[in-house]
């Protein structure tokens, strides 16, 4: 599965990052121009302290966000429509609406339908700032399709296809039509240590562990802001 999961990775982290430069492409103003901007921007997310105690971002950087989401979304929420467009132009090569719904899933946590702002932020300052284990719960939870807990092999499956169709030509025409059953038994083999058919988070983490690929795209994250 490391070709799989390498290219599932490098997805997400194409996905944080170039959506962490949407919104925060204002802090490369000065700050004279960003304290003006403040004082006209009176939109602000509530509970500014509790989103800091609950994140890895300070005060003043959930304001920068804030402002550069609701400059993108003056609705203050992301429908899953408009998150697949948002999504697709990063791999116009390919068809990226099946993996797209799924990772909107992985940010809308409260089953809303829309990602609000916290969603967002909660989301990113794992994937930015989290740890290890954080960022691993993260991606157990975008498998895990159906929330129950665990990863079977139809989730897999799913996600599989998703990701070779979001990769497009620089995918199909260098893979074999059952490749994607050979990654997910590859998967289960090396993540379903008791072979009972599905892959636990403990699993999944302790796998992820093991190897060095899933752990060096996992440091492809840090230091970004």
């Amino acid at each position: 599965m490391t070709g799989c999961a390498k290219r599932c990775k490098q997805g997400l982290i194409k996905f944080a990052l170039t959506l962490h430069k949407l919104v925060t492409g204002t802090l490369n103003k000065d700050k004279a121009d960003d304290d003006l901007e403040m004082t006209v921007v009176c939109h602000r997310p509530e509970g500014l302290d509790q989103m800091e105690a609950q994140t890895n971002f300070s005060k003043r950087e959930l304001q920068v966000l804030y402002r550069g989401f609701k400059n993108e979304c003056p609705s203050g929420v992301v429908s899953e429509e408009t998150f697949k467009q948002i999504y697709s132009k990063f791999f116009p090569h390919g068809d990226a609406s099946a993996y797209a719904h799924y990772l909107f899933n992985a940010f809308d946590t409260g089953h809303t339908g829309s990602i609000k702002f916290e969603d967002f932020v909660t989301a990113l300052s794992i994937l930015l700032r989290g740890s290890v284990t954080e960022k691993l719960q993260w991606t157990f939870n975008l498998y895990d399709i159906n929330r129950d807990g665990y990863i079977n092999k139809e989730e897999m499956t799913d996600i599989v296809r998703a990701i070779y169709d979001m990769m497009g030509k620089y995918t199909y025409p260098v893979l074999k039509t059952d490749a994607p059953k050979q990654h997910v038994d590859a998967f289960f083999q090396k993540m379903d240590k008791n072979r009972d058919g599905v892959v636990t988070l403990d699993e999944f983490i302790l796998s992820c562990q093991e190897d060095e690929n899933i752990m060096r795209s996992l440091q492809l994250f840090e230091n970004v802001i």
